[in-house]
């Protein structure tokens, strides 16, 4: 069994996988492949950069620069958070992730005139979750707290 089909059965049993932000962060990530380096790849092996282990992290430096790869993963993360957003309101929830070259800046999501989601971000070369249920969680959070302040403020949300 080749290591791709071995990555694919795990994935097939992982109950993680079968997840709506787990789908959508595959297809976000996918989205903004420019070059098509994930083309034919197993669904672990994709969102593998997004796991940031303890040991990975010690091999980040502590000061960095984050290249093209690392903006894309932050911009799938809240892309995807986006996506669910709309998903259980039905408004359309817009990302906005602003960023300094040294990897400091802010992610937003905005529905209708509604700021839902606000969140600086700092050190953006190490973005990574430690695993991805992390991920989720992390993920799921700033769900919950978009759609309470969307329930709170419903006109704002549809204007």
């Amino acid at each position: 069994m080749t290591a791709t089909a071995t990555l694919a059965a795990e994935a097939a049993d992982d109950p993680i996988y079968q997840t709506d932000f787990i789908k959508e962060m595959l297809r976000q990530t996918r989205a903004l492949d420019n070059y098509g380096q994930w083309d034919g790849k197993a669904p672990p092996q994709i969102l593998d950069s997004y796991v940031l282990t303890k040991e990975r992290k010690r091999g980040i430096p502590a000061i960095g620069d984050p290249d093209e790869q690392i903006i894309a993963r932050v911009k799938a993360f809240h892309n995807a958070i986006a996506v669910l957003i709309e998903k259980e309101c039905s408004l359309m929830a817009v990302p906005f992730v602003q960023l300094t070259r040294e990897g400091f800046g802010r992610a937003l999501i905005v529905v209708g005139k509604l700021v839902v989601m606000e969140r600086t971000l700092r050190d953006v070369h190490r973005f990574g979750f430690e695993s991805l249920s992390r991920m989720k969680t992390e993920a799921d959070k700033y769900l919950s707290v978009a759609l309470e302040v969307i329930g709170k403020y419903p006109q704002v949300a549809g204007m």
